[in-house]
């Protein structure tokens, strides 16, 4: 039996599967979930998310009883007081002590509870600043993945020209062997292709740097290959130009994400404020502490005339072992208007945080008007310029054909050329402007660029 040679059936396989690896194109959605899980920007937006839950145990961590415990072992030398029975004696010694201690906050002006409360504002702060910073990265994605798109498309426009250009000037030679156009017409249609190899050239280097600055906001290394599908409409699929302005904008109120960062960061400053005044009122702290106190020198008798060995470790551990608990109250009387400080500062941040919340509002409303406007306008530009190109192509055919039969020279023939080409590259700014637009009034209007 003849055997068969696997080594070029898998190299041809892995050869095959290396162009299907390098020809993915990558979808929109596929572009802005992947900046999601990737962005540098983002990564450390959730860091900040990670430490204002960090903040929020510290502030439950107030509530709870701290216990302390110390220890000590010292040597005394000379004329000093023995530890255990108070007497001075000259003589060499050494001792420990040990000691644990229990405190607790009874009442501290509300500060613990409306430091809890603010951590708690701050952790939803930081999780609707992570969802703006993914809000913006999903419109920035979207803003080059139809920039790519836009860069794509005019390369095809290019080529095609070229390649029309190239067939008039194979035809304008066989015109000037036949002696039917003098040969200045082909030198221009010569010039004329080597424009367009230009131009070609141009639209290359823009498509792959298009690509390259999409790459980067997916943090995407290896960018050669990187390629996109195409699969824009220019269709108002959700119908968001029926909607009216004022629609939107009571929508977006309710919806966009900034505005929720303004009306928390109002509230933080509001119980920042609370805290600040909790601190002009009095404080009621409950201790309890146990010690005890191991001395290692002999001790004397008086009455005897004899000393003793020290007492077992722990015999004395035992007998002297002490306790104290009870409660401190702190009554705040003058400290350098350092609360009272504390409290203005917290209140002009307070005034600051309102006049910000009126500002994202004003700010809001002028985008939301400027974006309805724009999207009505850039549908205008794209059907105009569609009129446009129709008219342009109308024109083309009809010098293609007085150039063919010698009744339009060279020079005006490639200026109704260019004029086409002009037509062409307008008709795919305006298309992906107007789509960008769309994109962009849908997302006040609450619609995500991507539905999860």
């Amino acid at each position: 039996m003849k055997k068969i040679n696997c080594i070029p059936l898998v190299i041809i396989l892995l050869f095959g599967l290396s162009i299907q690896a390098q020809t993915k194109k990558w979808t929109l959605e596929e572009c802005v979930k992947y900046a999601i899980d990737n962005n540098i920007s983002i990564k450390q937006t959730e860091l900040d998310t990670q430490t204002a839950a960090i903040d929020k145990k510290g502030a439950i961590g107030n509530f709870i009883p701290s216990v302390n415990s110390n220890a000590s072992h010292s040597w005394n030398v000379g004329l000093n007081q023995d530890p255990t029975t108070g007497l001075l004696r000259n003589q060499t010694t050494q001792y420990s002590s040990f000691g644990a201690g229990v405190g607790i906050d009874i009442y501290k002006g509300l500060q613990n509870q409306n430091t809890l409360r603010r951590a708690n504002l701050s952790i939803l702060a930081a999780k609707y600043q992570l969802t703006k910073m993914q809000e913006d990265i999903a419109l920035n994605v979207a803003n080059a993945f139809l920039q790519v798109l836009f860069n794509k498309e005019n390369l095809k426009v290019q080529q095609q020209q070229k390649d029309i250009d190239q067939k008039q000037l194979a035809r304008s030679e066989e015109l000037v062997k036949a002696g039917s156009v003098p040969r200045g017409d082909l030198l221009d249609i010569k010039a004329t292709v080597a424009s367009d190899g230009q131009k070609v050239v141009a639209a290359e280097n823009a498509l792959l740097i298009s690509k390259l600055a999409l790459a980067q906001l997916l943090q995407l290394k290896d960018f050669y290959d990187f390629d996109v599908a195409d699969e824009t409409t220019v269709q108002d699929e959700n119908n968001i130009l029926a909607q009216t302005p004022v629609s939107i904008y009571e929508k977006a109120k309710e919806q966009r994400t900034e505005l929720k960062i303004a009306k928390t960061n109002l509230e933080i400053a509001q119980k920042n404020v609370a805290i600040a005044k909790g601190a002009f009122q009095p404080t009621l702290q409950g201790f309890y502490n146990i010690n005890t106190r191991i001395s290692y020198a002999d001790s004397y008798d008086f009455l005897t005339g004899t000393s003793q060995p020290a007492a077992p470790f722990g015999q004395q551990f035992t007998d002297n072992r002490g306790q104290a608990f009870g409660a401190q109250l702190s009554i705040p009387i003058f400290n350098g208007w350092s609360v009272k400080n504390n409290v203005e500062r917290s209140k002009v941040s307070l005034e600051k945080s309102k006049i910000a919340v009126e500002q994202e509002e004003l700010t809001l409303e002028r985008n939301v008007y400027t974006a309805f406007t724009d999207a009505k306008g850039g549908l205008n530009a794209y059907e105009s310029s569609l009129s446009a190109l129709e008219a342009r192509q109308e024109a083309y055919n009809y010098a293609k054909e007085k150039y063919a039969v010698g009744m339009m020279n060279s020079f005006d023939f490639n200026q109704a050329q260019t004029l086409l080409t002009n037509a062409q590259s307008e008709v795919l700014r305006t298309k992906y402007d107007y789509i960008f637009k769309i994109k962009i009034l849908e997302f006040y209007f609450g619609i995500p660029i991507i539905k999860n």
